[in-house]
């Protein structure tokens, strides 16, 4: 019998940067604003500014601002936050429902003025994170428990003083790059990382989420950040400006509700796992913590998060996925039994925005099948989807700790012994190798995923695969397939929008092309198209045919950014522009300057400046190596 929990409100608090350029505080401002009328009356809200000091402030207080100052250059443990703010012997005048304290807080939001200290020339304004999140996290320690939470962070710079510091505040000093992390150059990162990573830690062990927007034109240290969401399930969003359509799109998309009016989001998920007999659970991927729930039915290998076979989700949302992975074992030397189910049940309790206590249970059978004696079956039950983007979380997790060349070989490694267990050939003979309809693709995905920004860090900022890795660690399967393997229509007069290959053959001159790579969206317009648009045909009546193509692929991705979360990067460019890069490096360059002559190649298409391989040359040396026995 289960007892029905009783319904408590949401809490969340807005932790916001005041060392923010005039519009972009104003931008930040009337988006918060805004947010308060998205939120039901008996939501209770905070507000925690910060600069140089850290300012907490109280609510409700009729005709005057007040707020209690931190100094940003010391951290506080969670009673003297608790002594200060005068916690536990007076009623909480920093947390107030929205429907109480929404005129004073709009008060207060508007009246926010940027940071007062002054900015030496060449100099970085003394930003202090670090303490803000510190200070967010022990108010909700002290006030609202293993309470459905969210602390969200609005930062437009790096943390440049006091616990958290990842840069200095000399100009000179040039932030952390991949280069500076690989050769040990990144003397604020270790202590940074370690002090984000307890905040983060902390948040968890009471079921509150930690989101982060971060806009700047430059790093704001999400690469040390990212525990906090990744260990909160919080949301991360990286843009250039708080006055961009992709931030304000992306904050109010956070509130969005159902067809009862509820969030679509939950809090204080806990996930537990149990197996049959012949099974044991090696760990999860994705943004979960773990419980430390010992069973007997826990592997010593580990993958992920291992070591229990249970997992808390501070946040959840319809999008939300885990991984979780597990080791086939014979515990009683016995054989498994043939034809025999084996189980796997998943016990799921979690905080709805609504503030009721839900409890899902899954449960999963599936028939033993010996891969030695009946390979064909299991082979019939292969997913290449789900394999492949099991795969990319787990070279993601890999990728953390090792060298890139090292996952890359594991990569291959893997590939090569799925295509010599599942793959058709004669030995030697690489021309009579073959896949099934249901393993084709998966040498494919691997193509690209070794090629994405995931696994190849050379353009990217710590901070940009810091945010890539977790959309992919988090997102269900057919949004991270999509950031695997993007996906490209293509429109000409030829007939109707048709998808095709990711391929550099693609591209031709009388085509335009719209590329949707999950965190950008992409209109590439044909040498013949851009020439013709310049001259202004589609404003000619007698060009309405083309008037009509160039805004079909426009009205495609209006759709797509309507919905998704984060609202994706819009790119319009016409071939030879300089951001028809983002195209070039996705395609598989199947010619490129090496293997092209001069006066162009047959069937059209570009050619790719790179010294990548082509897909087909990936896959003519893939089948070399599965059909000889020394791979």
């Amino acid at each position: 019998t289960m007892q029905r929990g009783t319904s408590s409100p949401c809490v969340y608090v807005f932790v916001v940067d005041t060392c923010l350029e005039d519009e972009d505080l104003q931008a930040l401002k009337e988006s918060l604003q805004m947010s308060l009328s998205l939120l039901p009356p008996n939501a209770v809200i905070g507000l925690i500014t910060f600069g140089k000091m850290v300012h907490v402030h109280e609510l409700g207080c009729d005709g005057i601002s007040k707020s209690y100052v931190f100094r940003g250059s010391k951290d506080y443990e969670v009673k003297k936050v608790q002594d200060y703010l005068k916690l536990s012997s007076s009623p909480n005048k920093f947390l107030q429902p929205v429907g109480k304290v929404d005129m004073s807080l709009t008060d207060i939001l508007s009246e926010l003025q940027a940071d007062p200290w002054p900015v030496p020339q060449a100099e970085r304004p003394l930003r202090s994170t670090g303490i803000a999140l510190s200070v967010a996290i022990s108010l909700l320690e002290c006030t609202y428990p293993n309470t459905g939470a969210r602390i969200m962070l609005f930062t437009g710079g790096p943390c440049t003083q006091g616990p958290g510091r990842i840069v200095s505040h000399d100009l000179k000093e040039l932030i952390r790059t991949h280069h500076d992390i690989e050769v040990g150059n990144c003397g604020y990162m270790k202590k940074a990382s370690k002090h984000y990573a307890n905040l983060a830690e902390r948040a968890a062990k009471n079921g509150h989420v930690v989101d982060i927007f971060a806009c700047a034109l430059h790093q704001t240290g999400l690469s040390e950040m990212k525990p906090l969401c990744n260990l909160t399930g919080g949301h991360m969003v990286l843009g250039d400006a708080f006055d961009t359509s992709l931030f304000k799109q992306s904050f109010q998309r956070v509130f969005t509700t159902d067809s009862q009016n509820q969030f679509k989001m939950a809090f204080g998920a806990n996930m537990d796992v149990k197996v049959c007999r012949e099974l044991k659970v090696s760990g999860a991927i994705g943004p979960v913590v773990s419980t430390g729930r010992k069973t007997s039915f826990i592997s010593d290998i580990e993958i992920g998060i291992g070591g229990t076979s249970g997992w808390k989700l501070c946040g959840a949302d319809p999008s939300s996925s885990v991984s979780v992975f597990f080791e086939v074992v014979n515990q009683h030397a016995t054989p498994i039994p043939q034809g025999q189910l084996g189980t796997i049940q998943f016990i799921t309790s979690y905080q709805h925005s609504s503030g009721q206590r839900r409890v899902r249970v899954t449960t999963i059978a599936r028939n033993w099948v010996d891969a030695s004696l009946s390979p064909q079956h299991v082979a019939a039950g292969f997913d290449q989807e789900c394999a492949a983007v099991l795969m990319s979380r787990i070279a993601v997790n890999k990728a953390e700790h090792d060298e890139g060349p090292d996952v890359l070989r594991w990569l291959d490694r893997m590939l090569i012994r799925l295509c010599q267990k599942f793959g058709e050939y004669s030995k030697d003979n690489a021309h009579t190798f073959q896949l099934a309809d249901n393993f084709a693709l998966y040498p494919q995905f691997m193509f690209h995923l070794r090629r994405s920004q995931f696994l190849q860090v050379f353009n990217n900022s710590p901070d940009e695969t810091a945010y890539y890795r977790n959309k992919l660690n988090r997102e269900d399967v057919s949004t991270a397939l999509v950031m695997i393997q993007p996906v490209l229509y293509s429109y000409s007069f030829n007939g109707p929008p048709e998808p095709v290959l990711l391929d550099s053959r693609s591209i031709q001159a009388d085509r335009i092309l719209l590329l949707d790579t999950f965190f950008h969206i992409l209109i590439f317009h044909g040498e013949t198209i851009a020439s013709w648009r310049k001259q202004k045909f589609q404003d000619q009546p007698n060009h309405e045919n083309f008037r009509q193509l160039l805004q079909a692929p426009i009205d495609d991705a209006q759709d797509i950014l309507r919905t998704r979360f984060p609202m994706p990067r819009y790119i319009d460019c016409d071939d030879g522009s300089s951001q028809a890069r983002f195209l070039l490096t996705r395609v598989n360059p199947a010619s490129t300057h090496n293997n092209t002559n001069p006066w162009g190649q047959e069937g059209g298409g570009a050619s790719v400046l790179t010294d990548d391989v082509s897909f087909q040359v990936f896959l003519d040396h893939l089948k070399k190596l599965a059909v000889t026995n020394s791979a």
